[in-house]
């Protein structure tokens, strides 16, 4: 990868230290230094005019916000966070532009793409066992993994209908659209590649009211999520940047 290959993260946490836990598990990850990794934080700004061919790539991370809420209930911020996005699907839709959408992808660029984003798939905070499709053992994004792997999930909406002209890459019982791609370049996954389990637990304790999970289910839970090993997940972030950060 080429030292002058930048990537934009787009996030949308209002928490500090959830938010900022978020930047330095992507900078673990992806193996990208603060200067590759360029942070945009949607919570605190609006969205600029983004030239796409200044990015190598464009990482979309999770967000507090439910896409099926009435949008009289939805407050201004989210308001204004999901329209920009939208807005710039349009650009990376269109140009193919290599983008990843992690679990707040699905209810963006499957719903700008026309899937049906239901609560049918909700899935609580857990580590299921995915399994890469056929499509998804032969994608670059996924070399070096295994055939199945487990990662960390937890959300309140997912796809129900896969729009027919994208691609299903992983899937699991619980919830079967866990990756996917549109065009050849344009990725979006349910779970979450970046987190390990100090990251996880911190949104354990954080969203223990924010209906994820009942607070009785809280100690099952964090035994669950941390005797389960999801390391294999992260090599996912690391073909991203390497696929796309050559210069």
């Amino acid at each position: 990868m080429g030292n002058t290959a930048k990537f934009l993260l787009i996030g949308s946490r209002q928490q500090e230290d959830i938010a900022q836990s978020e930047y330095e598990k992507f900078l673990q990850y992806t193996g990208l230094g603060p200067d590759q990794l360029i942070r945009l934080r949607l919570d605190k700004e609006p969205m600029p005019d983004l030239v796409l061919d200044d990015w190598a790539g464009i990482i979309l991370c999770g967000s507090p916000f439910d896409s099926l809420i009435p949008e009289d209930e939805k407050s201004d911020l989210q308001k204004r966070v999901e329209a920009e996005i939208f807005r710039l699907l349009d650009d990376v839709i269109v140009a193919d532009h290599p983008f990843m959408g992690v679990c707040y992808g699905v209810g963006t660029v499957l719903a700008h793409q026309g899937g049906l984003i239901s609560n049918k798939y909700a899935e609580e905070i857990s580590a299921p066992l995915l399994t890469l499709t056929e499509d998804g053992r032969a994608d670059p994004i996924t070399r070096g993994m295994p055939p199945t792997f487990h990662a960390y999930v937890g959300h309140k909406e997912a796809c129900e209908v896969l729009p027919p002209h994208a691609t299903l890459l992983a899937t699991a019982p619980s919830c079967p659209v866990q990756l996917f791609k549109v065009g050849d370049n344009v990725y979006g996954t349910q779970f979450h590649p970046e987190l390990d389990w100090p990251a996880l637990y911190m949104r354990i304790i954080a969203y223990a009211q924010a209906g994820y999970y009942a607070v009785d289910e809280q100690q099952r839970i964090i035994d669950n999520c941390e005797a389960t090993d999801v390391s294999q997940v992260h090599q996912l972030l690391r073909n991203f940047v390497e696929i796309y950060g050559k210069s």
